[in-house]
């Protein structure tokens, strides 16, 4: 079986570093420093080289960061189960400057998809998550509307919103 090479970078954020990573093609992970299951999904080996989807991937980050909708897709390819990948295509639907609870989400797949689940099970997959920002977990709130965990810590789950304009919470 041949290793599969991930390209890394590191990118400077208002919320701490961020290891960046991809395949060469799509962006596999976006993790903040610290965050729980930081670089769960990167492989053994890895290049500082910097692909053109790093650089745009970026380009990306920097105008969100600059407080605005970077309004651009990226090619993505993270890594997990049917179920993540399910939830994560799901939370990449919340719009900008909105939020969603577990228990929608787990409404939503069932409606759309035919999955049942429960609002614990979404929960798991937001949090293995291994796109922060871009995938943006960050917009899922308690079902009273209220900050509930994050991987990256509350902290920096506050601050994304603030940048996103939902501060109020």
């Amino acid at each position: 079986m041949t290793a599969v090479l991930q390209y890394v970078a590191e990118y400077a954020s208002p919320v701490g570093t961020l290891t960046l990573a991809s395949d060469g093609e799509s962006v596999t992970g976006i993790w903040i420093a610290g965050q729980k299951y930081f670089a769960a999904t990167l492989g053994e080996h890895t290049s500082r080289e910097t692909p053109p989807v790093l650089t745009l991937a970026a380009a990306w980050l920097d105008r969100y960061f600059r407080r605005g909708n970077p309004e651009m897709t990226l090619p993505l390819a993270p890594a997990g189960s049917a179920f993540r990948a399910a939830v994560w295509a799901v939370l990449l639907a919340v719009p900008y400057g909105g939020v969603t609870t577990y228990g929608e989400i787990a409404r939503r797949l069932e409606e759309t998809a035919g999955m049942k689940t429960s609002a614990r099970a979404v929960g798991g997959a937001v949090g293995h998550n291994p796109v922060s920002i871009v995938i943006p977990c960050h917009r899922v709130v308690g079902a009273d509307g209220g900050l509930t965990g994050y991987a990256g810590g509350l902290s920096v789950k506050r601050r994304l919103l603030e940048l996103e304009g939902g501060g109020d919470r």
